[in-house]
């Protein structure tokens, strides 16, 4: 892959930097300045070969697939594009210029992964929760990738396509197999709510593809069947937190769709269509997910930490008093990443904690998780990797360019959604979501710096 690197060097090699032509101008005007003519012949600006831009971007649209899989085969397209991107990061200017344009959210994530380091350091916990620093600057190097003229209609045409695979396995899952919660093909029976997320990132991608005016009508298709199918794949996880998350997220796409294009009538026609669709869809699971909708007021009304804990809700709530108070005797440094188990078994103990939260490592909120494992400043440090590139993304939702708005508007859709998601789960707990989170805000924050870029005008 190294020749990629070369290429993509020689494509930016002798370019002239157009803030400095006023000044060439100015000079070239003066009668005092002679001309000078070189003789060599001008280069020819060279570009990766189509079969390396091909390969790449099969490799990218793979990657949410490679997430949400068990295959130890998933770590090849990681592995290759982690090699790529560091080709890319050691020669090719053009990429180093990308991430010069995209600093907010490289800023954000490398302040999480040094973060979390000297938190790990602080309080001698060992090389495992190095784990999350350790993929963040994995995702980093791959990011690099997308400063490549990359195929993005394969991209896109990927993702969906992963989604439709991922909506089929929770359709038999439940459908055929009889499984209560379908959880995909990886994780196991607990990872019903990391399925919803990337199922609904991926129906959000499919979502803001189908609107585009670009999208050829055979794509169209391949979205809408994804976003159906992802949807109705959330569904049958019966994970209450992504679907409510999601909801606002989607009006949100329909509205910035219909600002960018002006076609307000089709906008409010599809969102009421989708939203009639998905009420059919989850009453026909009356015994299933709404009695789990209906059973919040109630366990949030009768929650009682002394005796009554039992229950989805009241769980939630036990572990978040547990973890506020591990924030309130420990507001500066935490009790160290990954230490939530440790901190709530020393509660139960000291009988300040049901004991029926004993089998939870982490609070089920990731804005509490970050405050309890690193204080005032780790609470900041995760605002940080969502408000700095949710502004970056939100900046250029509007631009006249679908390929730079397109991306910005799938950046704020999937950062809305972790944010939302965040309130009920410890999304950067669970590796899978988490990656799929690094990979696409930090590769779309370099495609749209790859765009943005003065010499791609």
């Amino acid at each position: 892959m190294t020749t990629v690197s070369k290429a993509c060097s020689a494509t930016h090699a002798g370019m002239p930097d157009p803030r400095h032509a006023a000044a060439q101008q100015a000079r070239s005007d003066d009668p005092r300045v002679r001309t000078v003519v070189r003789m060599e012949a001008h280069p020819t600006p060279a570009t990766p070969k189509p079969w390396q831009t091909w390969a790449i971007s099969i490799l990218v649209a793979l990657m949410p697939l490679s997430f949400s899989s068990d295959l130890r085969l998933k770590v090849v397209p990681t592995g290759l594009l982690f090699l790529t991107g560091l080709a890319l990061l050691i020669g090719c200017a053009g990429t180093r210029r990308s991430f010069r344009v995209a600093w907010p959210p490289v800023t954000a994530a490398l302040l999480m992964t040094g973060f979390v380091i000297i938190n790990v350091l602080v309080h001698r916990l060992g090389w495992r929760p190095l784990d999350r620093p350790g993929h963040i600057l994995l995702f980093l190097a791959t990011a690099a990738c997308f400063s490549l003229p990359l195929r993005m209609r394969l991209v896109w045409v990927g993702f969906s396509l992963t989604a439709i695979a991922l909506g089929a396995t929770g359709i038999v899952q439940h459908h055929v197999l009889g499984i209560d919660r379908a959880y995909g093909l990886n994780g196991g029976a607990s990872a019903s709510i990391e399925l919803a997320t990337i199922l609904l990132g991926l129906s959000a991608i499919a979502l803001v593809q189908f609107l585009a005016p670009s999208t050829r009508h055979w794509e169209k298709l391949v979205h809408v069947v994804a976003m159906t199918l992802g949807m109705y794949g959330a569904l049958l996880t019966q994970s209450r937190g992504p679907l409510l998350a999601f909801a606002p997220i989607f009006m949100l796409l329909v509205l910035l769709h219909a600002q960018r294009t002006d076609r307000w009538r089709s906008g409010v026609l599809l969102a009421g269509a989708v939203c009639v669709i998905a009420a059919a869809a989850t009453f026909s699971m009356r015994h299933e997910l709404v009695s789990r909708f209906e059973a919040i007021a109630p366990e949030v009304a009768s929650f009682d930490h002394r005796r009554d804990a039992s229950g989805a809700v009241r769980e939630r709530l036990e572990m978040w008093r547990t973890a506020v108070r591990a924030f309130a005797t420990h507001p500066v440094a935490g009790i160290g990443a990954g230490q939530f188990a440790d901190y709530s078994r020393q509660e139960i103990a000291a009988g300040r904690s049901n004991p029926i939260i004993g089998r939870y490592n982490q609070p089920h909120n990731e804005y509490l998780e970050a405050a309890a494992a690193g204080g005032i400043p780790g609470l900041l440090v995760l605002l940080a990797v969502f408000l700095v590139p949710l502004r970056y993304f939100a900046r250029r939702v509007l631009d006249t360019d679908d390929e730079i708005a397109l991306p910005a508007s799938i950046g704020v859709a999937l950062i809305g959604l972790y944010m939302l998601c965040a309130l009920t789960d410890s999304v950067f707990y669970r590796m899978m979501t988490q990656s799929f989170y690094f990979f696409l805000v930090l590769g779309l924050a370099l495609r749209i710096g790859w765009l943005s870029r003065s010499d791609n005008a």
